[in-house]
C-alpha cells in the first residue's frame, strides 16, 4: 500500500485496508515520545496506535500497544493489535489478526468486527443535537441514546444552556440485533425507556460484571404492539473480559466495567431516559425546535379538547388500536378519565412537559406532562404519558397512562 494512500486515508484506512486483505509493512523509526503514564481511555489509545502506524512509526505504535495491554490486560482487541505490530517487525502483515494461530477463526471474526465498529465511531459536530431529545424536564439531568447501528451509546447532560454531549461509549447488543419482539429472541428492544434501578455486581453472576441498570421494558408502546420479554439491562462484562463483540448479548446493552461504573455514578434512577434505536439522527437546533413545536402542538390540541369537553374531537385524536396500560379500549379509558361530567366549565393546564422522538423507523413521539384539572373548588393533578404514532399523515395517541 502506498504511503500517499495511507496519509490520505489516515487511521480508518489502515484498519479497513487490512480487513479487506491488503498488505502493509513498516520500517521502525527512531523512538519519538513515550506513552502517557495515565490510564487513558482504551479507544483513544487504539486511535493513537493507528495514527502511529499511518505515519509508519512502528516503534511508537508498539510502545503505545504495550501501554494499552498493560493498562487493560483483559482487552483482547488490544492484545490482537499488539501481536500484529510485533509481527510487523519481521514481515508484512496481510490481515488484522495475522499473529493469531489457526483454529480461532470465530473469535478472530468477532474481534475484527469490534475493531471496525470502534474505529468508525464518530462524534457528532458540536452544532448538531440528537433529534430524539426534543425537550427534557429541568430535573432530568442526563439522557442516554443507544445508536444500535453503530454500537454506540451517547451520554448527554441537560444544562441551563441546553444539551451537552458528555461522553460516548462502545456497546454490545443482542446477538440477532434489535427490534425485540418476545422473550428469548436474542434482540435488543427499540424505544424510549427509563433506568429504574441499580443492581450491584456482588449480588449478580460474574457475567454481569460490576453491576446492572435495569430498563422499564416493555413500555406501553411495546405492549400495544404485542412485544413481550423482560430483564433488559445495561450491564458490565465478566472480570476476565474487557469488552464483548458488537452482537453478543441476549438482548441487553453491555458496556465495559469502567464505563458502567461511570454511568452508575452519573445517572438518576427513575429520571434518566435511555433511547434505543437504529435511526439516531443529529440535527440542527432549528430542526429540533421545529420538531418540538409539533410535539407540543399535539398535546395542546388534546388539552384544548379535554377542557372544551369536545368528546368527538377528543376521541378522534386516539388511534383505533389504542390500549391503556390496563388493556382498556378508548371508550373505557375516556370514560374513566372524565371528571365531573355535569360541570359546565373546567380548566385544564399542562406543565413540566418532556418530549422524545423514538430513534427508529417507526415515527413515535413520547410525551410526558402533568395535567391539572380545576372545576370550582375541585382540583386534581396527574402525571400523564402519551405515545403518539404517525398513521398516514396524522398523529394519533396509541397508548396513554397515568403515572405516579
Amino acid at each position: 500500500m502506498s504511503h500517499s494512500l495511507l496519509r490520505k486515508w489516515g487511521v480508518l484506512g489502515v484498519v479497513l485496508f487490512s480487513l479487506m486483505g491488503g498488505e502493509f509493512s513498516y520500517a521502525a523509526k527512531k523512538p519519538a515520545r513515550a506513552p502517557v503514564a495515565r490510564k487513558a481511555n482504551p479507544e483513544e489509545l487504539l486511535n493513537d496506535i493507528y495514527k502511529e502506524l499511518a505515519t509508519h512509526d512502528l516503534g511508537a505504535a508498539q510502545r503505545k500497544a504495550d501501554a494499552l495491554v498493560e493498562a487493560y490486560p483483559n482487552f483482547r482487541l488490544g492484545h490482537l493489535i499488539r501481536g500484529d505490530i510485533l509481527l510487523m517487525h519481521t514481515r508484512a502483515v496481510t490481515d488484522l489478526g495475522a499473529a493469531v494461530p489457526a483454529g480461532s477463526e470465530a473469535k478472530l471474526a468477532d474481534l475484527r468486527r469490534e475493531a471496525a465498529v470502534r474505529l468508525q465511531a464518530e462524534r457528532p459536530a458540536p452544532t448538531l443535537l440528537p433529534r430524539a431529545l426534543l425537550q427534557m424536564r429541568k430535573d432530568q439531568r442526563h439522557a442516554l441514546i443507544v445508536d444500535a447501528k453503530h454500537s454506540r451509546l451517547y451520554l448527554y447532560e441537560n444544562t441551563g444552556d441546553g444539551l451537552r454531549l458528555m461522553q460516548d461509549f462502545y456497546v454490545s447488543q443482542g446477538k440477532l440485533g434489535i427490534n425485540k419482539l418476545k422473550e428469548g429472541d436474542m434482540r435488543t428492544p427499540v424505544g424510549v425507556y427509563y433506568l429504574i434501578g441499580r443492581l450491584p455486581g456482588v449480588k449478580l453472576p460474574d457475567m454481569y460484571g460490576k453491576g446492572a441498570l435495569p430498563l422499564d421494558y416493555p413500555n406501553d408502546w411495546d405492549k400495544v404492539n404485542g412485544r413481550s420479554g423482560s430483564g433488559i439491562w445495561v450491564h458490565g462484562t465478566p472480570p476476565e473480559t474487557f469488552s464483548r463483540p458488537p452482537l453478543s448479548t441476549d438482548g441487553c446493552v453491555v458496556v465495559s466495567n469502567d464505563d458502567l461504573n461511570f454511568l452508575t455514578r452519573t445517572v438518576e434512577i427513575g429520571k434518566t431516559p435511555i433511547l434505543i434505536g437504529d435511526q439516531v439522527e443529529f440535527v440542527s437546533r432549528e430542526q429540533l425546535e421545529k420538531d418540538l413545536r409539533q410535539a407540543a402542538s399535539l398535546v395542546e390540541t388534546w388539552r384544548r379538547d379535554v377542557e372544551n369537553r369536545d368528546d368527538a374531537s377528543l376521541k378522534s385524536l386516539y388511534s383505533a388500536r389504542f390500549k391503556s396500560a390496563a388493556d382498556e379500549d378508548i371508550n373505557t379509558w375516556l370514560d374513566k378519565n372524565r371528571y365531573i361530567p355535569s360541570a359546565k366549565k373546567i380548566s385544564v393546564t399542562v406543565s413540566d412537559p418532556s418530549f422524545f422522538r423514538q430513534p427508529s423507523q417507526e415515527e413515535v413521539i413520547v410525551s410526558n406532562f402533568t395535567q391539572q384539572i380545576v372545576i370550582g373548588k375541585f382540583r386534581h393533578a396527574v402525571r400523564k404519558k402519551q405515545y403518539w404514532a404517525k398513521e398516514g399523515k396524522n398523529w394519533k395517541i396509541v397508548a396513554e397512562s397515568n403515572v405516579s
